[in-house]
């Protein structure tokens, strides 16, 4: 299954293509999802990567945060867990 990073500021012109080939020095990169607003098809400049393992999700954080891609530097860090909440929000959510 793997555990996912989140990638912040990233450049609206950096590709899924880039963002896997950078991650991959640290380890097996699983996906690659940036994010984009749905109504204007724009970068929202930030995106998640799913590595294999613990260890190499570890290591993507020590190693690629602050790093440069594009034309910004990255910020890499432990992704939100999946039933994280953003404050304000409306509280209606579907059970699984």
């Amino acid at each position: 299954m793997g555990i996912e990073v989140y990638v912040g500021h990233v450049s609206g012109s950096v590709t899924e293509d880039e963002v896997r080939r950078l991650f991959s020095v640290v380890g097996t990169v699983t996906s690659v999802h940036l994010v984009v607003d749905p109504a204007s098809g724009e970068s929202r400049g930030c995106g998640y990567v799913r590595m294999s393992t613990e260890d190499e999700a570890r290591e993507a954080i020590d190693l690629l945060n602050g790093a440069k891609l594009g034309d910004s530097l990255i910020i890499v860090k432990n992704a939100p867990p999946k039933n994280f909440k953003k404050a304000g929000s409306s509280g209606n959510s579907r059970s699984g």
